[in-house]
């Protein structure tokens, strides 16, 4: 599902249980070391899911320890991203003389928790989830919303290494499977471009949903 949301210069590998084959090199293992047992099978596959697009992307595999805010450290020329949720996992990567960043998340596709929506949602997004869920009942449009944002933010790190709060970007979701996000402080830089907002795709299938950026170089 991933992979219909982004572009061809993006390899993407997927996964939806924990193949016994997944391993951590011991520079992985060693963030983990006092992780639980779910955290650790979340981050080992995760992994295998970066490695397997790596190969295909003709990249040599190197460990993707935790950084800054936790963010993946990739390759040099690589640009990528990671998710999780229950019963799937998955990796985009790309090259960066085609990408600037990208950014993808996966959710169960079910309304968020009662209240969430409050804290993640400007009012003007609130307001536009309401018309969408009377419009379009049965799609989980708040935790599409949620999960759009996480994207954002995944696809502004590597190009700012600074935090971006909920309230600093307002999403638009469209019902044909795309959604608009325009920055409300100032964006980055890309090749003397600045980045005033993003642009993404998202669906929904098979109990979960999915969102994606890639941000061309």
């Amino acid at each position: 599902m991933i992979g219909d949301l982004l572009p061809d210069a993006v390899v993407t590998e997927v996964s939806y249980d924990d193949p016994p084959e997944a391993r951590l090199e011991p520079a992985e293992e060693a963030a983990v070391v006092q992780a639980v047992a779910k955290r650790r099978r979340e981050f080992t596959t995760v992994r295998h899911c970066a490695r397997t697009a790596l190969t295909r992307l003709g990249i040599p595999y190197r460990p993707l320890v935790p950084g800054l805010r936790g963010a993946p450290s990739w390759p040099d020329g690589v640009v990528g991203s990671l998710t999780h949720c229950e019963g799937f996992r998955a990796a985009a990567v790309g090259h960066s003389g085609d990408l600037a960043s990208v950014g993808i998340d996966a959710e169960p596709a079910l309304p968020l928790p009662d209240d969430v929506l409050d804290v993640i949602a400007l009012p003007e997004e609130g307001k536009r989830i309401v018309e969408l869920l009377a419009e379009h009942p049965g799609t989980p449009w708040d935790r599409i919303l949620f999960s759009a944002k996480e994207s954002v933010y995944k696809a502004w790190f590597p190009l700012t290494e600074q935090f971006l709060d909920f309230s600093e970007a307002d999403l638009v979701l469209s019902p044909d499977g795309s959604f608009t996000a325009r920055l409300l402080v100032p964006g980055p830089n890309v090749n003397g471009r600045r980045i005033e907002g993003f642009e993404g795709r998202w669906a929904v299938g098979d109990g979960l949903l999915a969102t994606a950026i890639a941000v061309a170089r």
